[in-house]
Formats: C-alpha cells, sequence, structure tokens
C-alpha cells in the first residue's frame, strides 16, 4: 500500500465516492477511507444514502405504495384483486437486494477507475496526513497532497428517547421491522418521518407523527405544507404539531411516550418508536487538535464556497458542511472540488438545489418559497397549474396536488418551482434545468411538452405566471 496519494478521501457516500472516482478519473493517484461494515459485517461502499438512507428507504416506500394501491387503489381502475397481502421479511429482504447490487456497483467503479479503498477510520492530522486506523486494528499515517472530508452525518438522538433495541429505534432501525407494528410513533414530521410513517401506515400501521415545532413542513412553500399536510392527513397519518416528547419507556413490552402539548401533559402507547429528529455531522474523532481545520458555530466544518477549509489543500464536502444534507448536493460538491484539484474552475449552484420529500403525492421544489420571496419585498407574478386537470393523472388515478411556478414581475426570471403530486422528483428535474440556465416563466411556456404527460403540468402553470394558462381559467387575461 502506498503511503502517499495525490488525493486522500475520507469518506465514501455520495459526496466521498464520486469525490474519489473523479478525482481518480482526472488522473491522480487516489484513496478513499470508510468505516462502514454492512449487515454481512464486511466492509460496504456507499454511506448512509446506499446502505441506511435514500436507497432502502425508497425500496421500502415504492413496495408499500405498490400494497397500498393494490388493496385499495386497483378497484377504481377496473382491476379486482382479492386476498392481497404483504410479506414483510420478503420486502425487507429485497430492499437489502437493492442495496448490495448498488454498493458493489461502487466497488466496480472504485476498481475500474483505479480508486484505492481503505477499509478502516480516516483522522486528519496537521499538513495534510491521515491516520489510518484499518478495521484490524493496524495504525498507518498516510500522506496526501491533498484530502477531501467528506464523513457524512449520523442522526441525533435525544435524551427524553434513548434508543432501545427492538422498542425505540433510529431512522436505521425503522428500516429493520420483521412485521407491521399495531401502533407506531414516530418523533419528528420532517421528511425521514413523513417518509418512514408513510410506509408502515399504508402497510396497516396505527401511526402517530410527534412533532414538536408548530408549523408542518416550514421549509416548504405554505401552500404546498397546507395541502399536503392534509393529504397525509386523510391517509392517515396522525399528525400531532406544537408536541414536544418528554420521555419515552419501554413498559410491558410497549413504549410508552410523554409530551407536552398546547393543551398540557399527555402520553400514548405505542409498540414501536421511531426517533426521526435530523442528523448532524459526523465529526467524532475524525479530527486532530492541531490539525487546522475549523468548525462553524453549528458544528460543521468551516469551509467557503468551493469547499475549501482553513487550511491549502484540505477541503470538505457533503453533511459534514453547510448546506442541505442532500446526496445529491454533496455528490457535485465532491465532483467540484476534485475538478479544482486538477486545474479546473467549477462551481456549485447553490440557488439550484432541490428537495423532495417521497411521501405520496411527491413534494419537490427548487428555488425561493412564495413567502421568501414576499418576505424579499420584491415583486412576483405565480402560476399554478392543478393535476385533478391533467389528461394524464386523471388517466393514472393520480390528481391530488398542483404546480407552481413563481417569477419576478420585472423580469419574469424563475424564482422557484414547486410541485406537489404524482413524479413530483422528476418534474422538478425539469425545473432546476430551467433555473440553471436563467429561465423565465415564458421560455418554459414556448417550451413544447409532450401530451398526455404529468409535465404539462409545469407547463401549464408557467403559462399561468402570465395569465396565458390554456386549461383553466386564468385570474390574468393579457
Amino acid at each position: 500500500m502506498s503511503e502517499q496519494y495525490d488525493v486522500i478521501v475520507i469518506g465514501a457516500g455520495p459526496a466521498g465516492y464520486a469525490a474519489a472516482i473523479r478525482a481518480a478519473q482526472l488522473g491522480m493517484s487516489t484513496a478513499c477511507i470508510d468505516k462502514s461494515i454492512g449487515k454481512d459485517g464486511k466492509p460496504v461502499l456507499g454511506g448512509t444514502c446506499l446502505n441506511w438512507g435514500c436507497i432502502p428507504s425508497k425500496a421500502l416506500l415504492d413496495a408499500s405504495h405498490k400494497f397500498h394501491d393494490a388493496k385499495h387503489g386497483f378497484a377504481a381502475m377496473g382491476v379486482k384483486v382479492s386476498g392481497v397481502e404483504i410479506d414483510v421479511p420478503a420486502m425487507i429482504a429485497r430492499k437489502d437486494q437493492v442495496v448490495t447490487g448498488l454498493t458493489q456497483g461502487i466497488q466496480g467503479l472504485f476498481k475500474g477507475n483505479g480508486v484505492t479503498h481503505l477499509a478502516g477510520r480516516g483522522k486528519l492530522l496537521k499538513d495534510r496526513k491521515v491516520e489510518f486506523t484499518a478495521n484490524d486494528g493496524a495504525v498507518s499515517v498516510l500522506q496526501a497532497k491533498n484530502v477531501i472530508v467528506a464523513a457524512g452525518s449520523v442522526p441525533v438522538q435525544i435524551p427524553p428517547a434513548p434508543l432501545t433495541e427492538g422498542f425505540i429505534v433510529d431512522s436505521t432501525g425503522a428500516l429493520e421491522f420483521q412485521s407491521v407494528p399495531q401502533r407506531l410513533g414516530v418523533i419528528g414530521a420532517g421528511v425521514i418521518g413523513l417518509e418512514l410513517g408513510s410506509v408502515w401506515n399504508r402497510l396497516g400501521a396505527q401511526v402517530v407523527v410527534l412533532e414538536a415545532l408548530k408549523e408542518f413542513l416550514p421549509m416548504a412553500d405554505e401552500r404546498v405544507s397546507r395541502d399536503a399536510e392534509k393529504i397525509l392527513r386523510k391517509q392517515g397519518l396522525d399528525i400531532r404539531l406544537g408536541y414536544l416528547v418528554t420521555s419515552a419507556k419501554v413498559v410491558n413490552g410497549a413504549v410508552e411516550v410523554a409530551f407536552k402539548t398546547p393543551d398540557g401533559e399527555q402520553s400514548v402507547t405505542v409498540d414501536k418508536l421511531i426517533v426521526a429528529v435530523g442528523r448532524r455531522p459526523a465529526t467524532q474523532n475524525l479530527l486532530s487538535a492541531d490539525c487546522g481545520v475549523n468548525l462553524d458555530e453549528r458544528g460543521f466544518l468551516y469551509v467557503n464556497d468551493v469547499c475549501e477549509t482553513d487550511v491549502p489543500g484540505v477541503y470538505a464536502v457533503g453533511d459534514v458542511v453547510r448546506g442541505p444534507m442532500l446526496a445529491h448536493k454533496g455528490t457535485e460538491e465532491g465532483v467540484m472540488v476534485a475538478d479544482r484539484i486538477a486545474g479546473h474552475k467549477p462551481m456549485v449552484n447553490y440557488d439550484c438545489i432541490p428537495s423532495v420529500i417521497y411521501t405520496h403525492p411527491e413534494i419537490a421544489w427548487v428555488g425561493k418559497t412564495e413567502q421568501e420571496v414576499k418576505a424579499g419585498g420584491d415583486a412576483y407574478n405565480v402560476g399554478q397549474f392543478p393535476f385533478a386537470a391533467s389528461g394524464r393523472a386523471l388517466a393514472a388515478n393520480d390528481t391530488e396536488g398542483f404546480v407552481k411556478v413563481i417569477a419576478d414581475a420585472a423580469t419574469d426570471r424563475i424564482l422557484g418551482i414547486h410541485v406537489l403530486g404524482p413524479q413530483a422528483s422528476e418534474i422538478v428535474a425539469q425545473a432546476v434545468i430551467s433555473m440553471e440556465f436563467d429561465g423565465s416563466a415564458e421560455d418554459l411556456g414556448l417550451t413544447m411538452f409532450a401530451h398526455p404527460s404529468l409535465s404539462e403540468a409545469l407547463h401549464e402553470a408557467a403559462l399561468g405566471v402570465a395569465g396565458h394558462a390554456i386549461h383553466m381559467v386564468n385570474r390574468k387575461k393579457k
């Protein structure tokens, strides 16, 4: 094993493995250190996203939606089925197969691009040295011309609800249930809580979601969050806002959860409890005291706009730095840093990061919300189009939600696009492309969309900004 590399990456999640692959593609000798161990006890690549987050949760979301649709939605389409059952162990096993296939794919990419995978822990030392502790305990010090820190994040734990195996679990444990709990509690009505709550609600669990904030999805557009809350409640999620959990303990094979509410102290008993209150950067034992890299006031590694730390030649990307904890954001940062090390000058456009919540209907957006634009004081126009007026959505019996386009009143430049509805995660990509090229609502309105398609809702919403929507009555007529 070489003791010196052009680039050493600490962490093999989406940010880290993308950085390592790109660096190797650019001809640099590259090593990627990662401590992750899979269910089989062997080293595994892909980080939280591939192993315990994005991918396994989507496998369960898709499986549970298909089950729910077969049980409750097929009849409306003229498809009669009976005796639909869910095999939870088989569903979990398939989820594991999907994960294994993807993580092995990363191994193949490392091998094909010449990236050295070092299984163990990495710690940044001064002068761009990295202490590598292998899984067998052997310790060595590696020298790098450049270091990219991409250590990722871990679930936040809260003292009132200590993890208790089989009863009180974090997001990772919630992906491993072998049966459907009759009563399920979820602490946190954010992205993770809503997605995991949706999975087990569709499969028959009575789900109560306890959220300390009084607002539902405050980071989303107000109209989107309001409509999404109504839809999710209608689906059966018992969402309780302004409920602060004060204790959770296992009593007689169940979990007793106590919380403060606007009406005083209350409690609920559930069979299992998921703690989904967010994630924090994984910085424990990551930095030596004299390495020179500083943390900001929130505990993230401090970096500038191009992910440089205070130490020349040391970069940080992904969940350990400022900005949303999103795999695609980390990936783009990792690739950008590798390119900049090679002398190129790419930038990440932080104004065009899409966000998605994979409930059904999906929730997705890019750019500013209407409340943000309004708070900024600039004049703006809005166009909206409901999926209930979309021929493709009607044909698919999937009509909940809408598309909303916000544009500057003076320039017509798109400021934000918000989607609540079927395939919102795909539709928002069209919005990102439009904004990346500084597109206007008129540009989208003049673009030809296939018919019939769900994406036509975006087209109509863009036309609606100027009052020109074809398939709905316009508030403006010009």
